[in-house]
């Protein structure tokens, strides 16, 4: 381990892990702001972002999320082209270890995407809330 180095249970323990939405499950959106033409945030570039704050390496985000290294660089390009500003800066690797970090632009981007994902949720319970969930109910 280098001396940058944190071990994995005091970095969890630095930055909690996303939340995980309550809600009702069938009336949950997975909402998608197109940004630019095929420049799309959606909720997994935003859990990404938000993995990679609190792990500091985009692989062991990827890791941590079922995914190639590979196609998390992607994704952390792809976030980068959205924005004025990027939203991850990665560190080389190599013996000093590397990492990458998401910066104050990159955290502005992802609470805003989780204040707009509530309030939608909170416009679809209000709107359509007192309706049956199905023809069953």
């Amino acid at each position: 381990m280098s001396a940058k180095a944190k071990p994995a249970a005091e970095t969890a323990a630095q930055k909690p892990k996303p939340r995980k939405r309550k809600a009702n499950p069938n009336r949950v959106p997975r909402l998608r702001i197109r940004i630019g033409e095929g420049l799309v945030l959606g909720p997994g570039k935003v859990d990404l972002l938000e993995t990679i704050d609190r792990t500091g390496s985009i692989s062991a985000a990827g890791r941590e999320m079922g995914m190639s290294y590979r196609r998390a660089w992607l994704l952390v390009d792809a976030l980068n082209h959205m924005f004025a500003e990027p939203l991850v800066v990665a560190s080389p690797g190599g013996a000093s270890g590397g990492g990458a970090s998401v910066t104050d632009y990159g955290r502005a981007v992802a609470a805003a995407y989780r204040r707009a994902e509530d309030r939608t949720q909170a416009i679809i319970e209000e709107e359509l809330g007192t309706l049956p969930q199905s023809a069953k109910d």
